[in-house]
């Protein structure tokens, strides 16, 4: 007897989680979209995945697109539904896979947010290094611009992935997918510096960076000190941990490394997913040669 349709989405769910090692907050995203597809089909009802007609699946991007959803979040919900599908298909519970029928809205492709060098450079020694709280923010600084690095991935670090004699550290990225960041001068400094005050303090724990508790940081610890140094910093523009990220890219592909280098270091699976911060470059290009060139206009 073939299993219900959520039973199905259970499984699936436990696949992407033992399987793929999707993280928690994908993990979130599918179960929430797919739970809104289910919705959409109790009342379309069907007794078997076999009989679920492409029809039904755009009546359901159709009644998210009527409740307000934007371009990218129906490219996720479509996402998700095509993983699922694949996964049944993969499975012999269907014999052809619906979503393949379906187009996906056109997204107009943002610009990542970056800073300035000089910005980073005034951000960067914003903390003050003389108390154990400044040394903290200013190695994290330093660390998410040194090696671009993502917020989870910062604060997944312990002090056992540093090796500041080779001026690297090992980060986990997305699929638990290791990769190696590399350390500049100064992240060595901070990172040396900071690790001498939590020894001094005698936290020496695991986890690399600690808040005023002694336990491990989060996400949302690390985007309040980045907005507290960009307010002393008198830096008054939205950004985040993930600003550095775009902002490490951005510059090393303005003193010529190539994509292919860039890709690696952020820890992209696809040359795709890097190229936009081309369109950055080429941007202050052209506004160069307008600036420049006496028949730019």
């Amino acid at each position: 007897m073939a299993k219900p349709l959520a039973q199905l989405l259970e499984d699936f769910l436990r696949h992407l989680a033992e399987v793929r090692q999707a993280s928690p907050h994908t993990l979130r995203a599918y179960q929430r979209d797919l739970r809104d597809l289910l919705a959409t089909l109790d009342e379309n009802p069907t007794s078997h995945p076999q009989e679920i007609r492409v029809t039904v699946l755009r009546i359901h991007l159709g009644s998210l697109a009527e409740r307000g959803l934007g371009a990218t979040s129906l490219a996720r919900h479509l996402s998700s539904m095509r993983s699922f599908f694949r996964w049944m298909e993969e499975r012999g519970l269907i014999e052809a896979n619906p979503t393949l029928q379906l187009r996906g809205p056109r997204q107009k492709r943002r610009l990542p947010r970056y800073l300035e060098e000089t910005e980073v450079e005034t951000l960067l020694a914003t903390p003050q290094e003389d108390d154990p709280e400044g040394a903290r923010d200013r190695a994290i600084l330093e660390v998410l611009y040194s090696t671009g690095c993502r917020v989870s991935e910062l604060v997944a670090l312990n002090e056992a992935h540093l090796d500041l004699r080779r001026g690297v550290v090992l980060l986990q990225g997305k699929g638990k997918k290791e990769r190696l960041g590399m350390l500049g001068g100064p992240a060595i400094q901070a990172l040396r510096h900071y690790l001498m005050s939590k020894s001094l303090r005698r936290l020496d724990r695991e986890a690399l960076f600690l808040n005023r508790f002694g336990t491990r940081l989060t996400d949302r610890s690390v985007r309040r000190i980045l907005n507290r140094c960009l307010a002393r910093a008198g830096i008054h523009r939205e950004c985040s941990p993930h600003t550095f990220r775009h902002s490490f890219a951005t510059h090393l592909l303005r003193r010529g490394a190539d994509l292919r280098t860039v890709q690696e270091l952020l820890g992209h699976a696809s040359l795709g997913s890097t190229q936009i911060y081309t369109h950055v470059s080429l941007e202050r290009l052209r506004a160069l040669y307008r600036q420049a060139h006496p028949l730019a206009e």
